[in-house]
């Protein structure tokens, strides 16, 4: 059998014009107000949730559909909290000795320091893994491709899944994270690519307030033919206080 032989449709369920752009605006209006949570509740999130929000997550694209992720869920107070030490003694480095005084800058805003409570505080934690190569079925190294790319992919459909459920979420990102690997008791193959916080937010949270840049700092919109004929216009420009 060729491999143009098991190819199967693709699915979709082609709404409507007026459904499409409904969605689409629905869409826009929820991602906006999105927020990074860094005080959550102890609140204990539903069960199923974080499951199946991971395995969306596992449904994205990636070179050669070599899924190149691990995703490893910390629920477990012990080992939170010696995730959080491990965090805290990389982040006083870098605060102390390794941030340069641009950067240092660019994070005042935001009021973050070394302490990291949110890492106990958050319902569960979840450690994205980039995987470099994979196992054949005899145990030999099976090599990945563009595996940062498709670890970011994926990471981005688990925050976008996380959100719809109405969770808050924290992207975290230590300078040095190697320390995730030893205590998750991860094979050398795998690196670790992002720690996210997740869990309802405290209800007394409240975000640093900033600006998103507008539509037409993010993007260019060549002209579209069809578009002029039509005599739409597919411009938009908006930005959102955050």
């Amino acid at each position: 059998m060729s491999p143009r032989d098991r190819r199967i449709p693709a699915e979709g369920h082609a709404p409507g014009e007026a459904e499409m752009r409904r969605c689409a605006d629905e869409l826009r209006r929820s991602f906006s107000r999105r927020r990074t949570v860094r005080e959550f509740s102890s609140r204990p999130l539903p069960p199923g949730v974080i499951e199946d929000c991971v395995a969306a997550a596992g449904s994205a694209p990636s070179g050669a559909n070599m899924q190149p992720w691990h995703f490893v869920v910390i629920r477990d107070p012990g080992l939170k909290r010696e995730i959080r030490r491990a965090a805290e003694a990389e982040e006083r480095a870098f605060y102390d000795r390794r941030a340069p005084a641009e950067w240092l800058e660019a994070l005042r805003p935001l009021e973050t320091d070394a302490s990291k409570p949110f890492l106990e505080q958050a319902s569960c934690l979840i450690a994205v893994f980039e995987q470099r190569h994979g196992l054949s079925p005899e145990g030999l190294p099976v090599k990945h491709y563009y595996t940062a790319k498709s670890a970011g992919i994926a990471t981005g459909l688990l925050i976008s899944a996380l959100h719809q459920c109405g969770l808050g979420i924290l992207t975290y990102t230590p300078a040095r994270m190697s320390f995730l690997r030893v205590l998750l008791n991860r094979p050398d193959r795998e690196r670790p690519y992002i720690l996210l916080a997740v869990g309802y937010p405290e209800p007394a949270a409240r975000p640093p307030q900033i600006r998103r840049k507008n539509l037409d700092q993010i993007a260019t919109f060549l002209p579209d033919p069809a578009e002029a004929d039509r005599g739409g216009d597919s411009s938009r420009n908006s930005a959102t206080d955050e």
